[in-house]
């Protein structure tokens, strides 16, 4: 009986060794192995809550102006003081962390999906398609990022749809470069021969053969690409070719005003700065522990 038993009780043990572990659990073995990449998350979490509940937190609509409340201080009333419209810096900083996130993931998905459209084609189809799309892709990777940003928000028109577009553009090519050798590593496998050989289409096998193993470096620089788009986007409100005023941007609340009245009120300037670089931060962080998680290369190293 009892030799019996024993094999039940082996598989019982096996299928909950297999078994997922609770998120929570997983969180807690991130923090201990990636105490920076998890501050990241922290800091993710706290701006979607911030995007999230912005009704809710703030204290006044962000573009009410209070001609008696000019330039006040950081007090009860205006946690980070007003600027010089009397407009509250503490919910204009909370709203502006939805634009930030809107043109991050809008314009991360553009690169995403083109770059991933345009390496799966050339690392699949490979000679002169291959050659003449990575020639292209160079060339648009040696102009530098922020003026081909300018130049396509110039010719296009300062709107946050085209600051989307613009930057989701520009992300095509180094997207396209990692899926590409992501790609060309897949197609080594003998699975990719086989399916040509039952006579599968090229269709198919780009969509259920190599997309589904070449989702992690997707994800990865998708995540750590966040960070510059959001960056990006600052610079250009910065520049005047960003969201346009009075919305509540963070690159747009640096500029003008800021730049005219910083020294004298300083948190027209460390209000936005500060959460800028703690949003830039926070994705740069989690996009390297996520891709220390999943390359097998650094799996293992701190």
């Amino acid at each position: 009986m009892t030799l019996g038993a024993q094999p039940a009780a082996s598989v019982a043990e096996l299928v909950a060794m297999r078994r997922p572990k609770p998120i929570w659990v997983r969180m807690g073995r991130f923090a201990r192995h990636k105490p920076l990449g998890f501050a990241g998350v922290v800091v993710i979490f706290l701006m979607f809550f911030m995007a999230i509940s912005a009704p809710v937190i703030s204290r006044f609509d962000p573009n009410e102006v209070r001609s008696a409340d000019r330039f006040s201080g950081p007090n009860g009333s205006y946690f980070f003081g007003t600027d010089k419209f009397g407009r509250d810096v503490y919910s204009r900083v909370v709203y502006g962390s939805r634009i930030s996130l809107e043109v991050g993931f809008v314009a991360v998905g553009i690169a995403l999906f083109g770059g991933t459209v345009v390496g799966i084609i050339c690392g699949y189809f490979g000679g002169w398609v291959d050659m003449l799309t990575q020639r292209v892709m160079d060339t648009l990777m040696a102009i530098p990022v922020l003026v081909f940003a300018m130049v396509m928000v110039s010719a296009l028109g300062p709107s946050i749809v085209n600051v989307m577009i613009a930057l989701g553009i520009i992300g095509i090519p180094q997207a396209s470069r990692v899926v590409r050798g992501a790609v060309l590593s897949v197609m080594e496998n003998p699975y990719i021969e086989s399916a040509r050989s039952v006579g599968a289409g090229g269709l198919r096998i780009g969509l259920f053969h190599i997309l589904p193993n070449v989702t992690a470096p997707i994800i990865i620089i998708g995540t750590a690409g966040l960070g510059s788009v959001i960056l990006a986007e600052a610079s250009l409100s910065f520049l005047g070719l960003g969201t346009p005023p009075p919305a509540p941007s963070w690159g747009g609340m640096l500029s003008g005003q800021a730049q005219s009245y910083g020294v004298q009120y300083p948190w027209l300037v460390l209000a936005p700065g500060i959460a800028l670089t703690l949003a830039v931060l926070g994705f740069n962080l989690f996009g390297d522990a996520l891709r220390d998680v999943w390359d097998p290369r650094l799996r293992g190293t701190q």
